[in-house]
């Protein structure tokens, strides 16, 4: 099987780029449909409308219903074709840029990714993760090809509540050990072949920077900074987690954040807050060292990354709700496939229920 990498076409990050949408788009056509909430637009409309005044440029707000599902994504697809728009851009989270991406793909347009948080490594993949309306994940949907820009003004990320940074740290924690995972295996990666050396050491950089720096960035953020530690959180969260996850593989983190899902008690946590605590799960299932287990437990907790059921809304989760997390972590098709041990839906709920014990013991509880 040949090695692939993919990315992005082009990645752009610095203050105050958004204010130059207009130059860097100008290229793909005369006509846009801006995906975007109404809370974004009210937040960042006006920088995004001044770009283009003066332009012989036509731009479309729509504002986003809230679910990257089938039914968001075939109304948007009908609004792109009545309005004969020659490219969409995503403008906010994680759901509005693969609402984007899947959007783009079936009106065969350029897509343009605009991220108003660090809170996923979404935006830089040619994967869309459709839910159902409830909210319940439904499947990966694999795309041809990444997106021909994303544009990050950390500017605007780093005015963002801090919970969103944070989270996308605990999306970028599971990078590295994902891709070690699947390495261990000789899993197939989401573009369909094997990892590039290139494609790991950018999974392990994520890491290395995160441990490094999230700890700093946090504190930064918190106190309205926008400093070179969230600079380099905000890539890793991005650029170097995109490609790690995409070119290197997923493995159990991700398919037990899949598994939470069908959870209501958990669906206000964000994407990256339950990564964590299914990374925290993997890494039981794999029983690595408790040293470097214990070194992770406490940088979540340090930058307040969820370590327990407790904290995931879940204190008091029923030995049957945590066997229907693991059996939809264990789905065919689903990641843990790409563990490099053998994993049942028992061995899973037990891995969960020591996670959460290691993190009650660290904290103290």
């Amino acid at each position: 099987m040949a090695k692939i990498l993919i990315s992005p076409g082009k990645y752009v990050q610095g203050a105050g780029e958004m204010g130059k949408l207009y130059d860097y788009v100008k290229g793909y056509g005369k006509k846009a449909l801006i995906l975007i909430t109404a809370s974004g637009y009210k937040r960042i409309g006006q920088i995004v409308e001044s770009s283009f005044e003066g332009q012989d440029f036509e731009i479309l707000f729509d504002y986003f219903n809230g679910e990257c599902c089938k039914t968001e994504i075939n109304r948007l697809i009908e609004v792109m074709k009545e309005k004969e728009c020659d490219f969409i851009i995503g403008i906010g989270g994680g759901k509005i840029l693969d609402t984007s991406k899947a959007v783009a793909y079936h009106c065969k347009t350029p897509v343009i990714i605009c991220p108003t948080i660090a809170s996923t490594d979404a935006p830089c993949s040619a994967l869309s993760v459709i839910y159902t309306d409830e909210g319940v994940f439904e499947e990966y949907f694999f795309l041809p090809a990444n997106p021909n820009l994303v544009l990050m003004d950390t500017d605007i990320i780093a005015k963002s509540p801090v919970r969103l940074t944070v989270s996308g740290m605990g999306d970028a924690l599971a990078t590295y050990f994902e891709a070690r995972a699947a390495a261990a295996k000789n899993a197939a990666n989401c573009a369909g072949g094997m990892a590039t050396t290139a494609a790991v050491a950018l999974a392990k950089l994520c890491f290395e920077t995160l441990m490094a720096e999230g700890r700093k960035a946090k504190i930064a953020l918190e106190a309205g900074a926008c400093t070179e530690a969230v600079e380099k959180v905000i890539e890793a969260n991005t650029l170097l987690s995109g490609i790690g996850f995409e070119s290197a593989g997923l493995a159990g983190a991700h398919a037990i954040h899949n598994g939470l899902t069908v959870l209501e008690e958990c669906h206000h946590m964000y994407h990256g807050e339950k990564v964590a605590f299914g990374t925290l799960t993997q890494l039981v299932l794999e029983n690595i060292d408790t040293e470097e287990l214990q070194d992770i437990i406490d940088w979540c907790i340090d930058v307040d990354l969820p370590v327990t059921f407790q904290q995931l809304g879940l204190a008091d989760v029923t030995d049957e709700q945590l066997m229907a997390v693991a059996e939809a972590a264990c789905a065919e098709g689903d990641t843990l496939n790409n563990m490099p041990i053998i994993i049942t839906p028992e061995k899973v709920v037990a891995a969960m229920k020591a996670a959460d014990a290691y993190g009650r013991y660290s904290l103290g509880l």
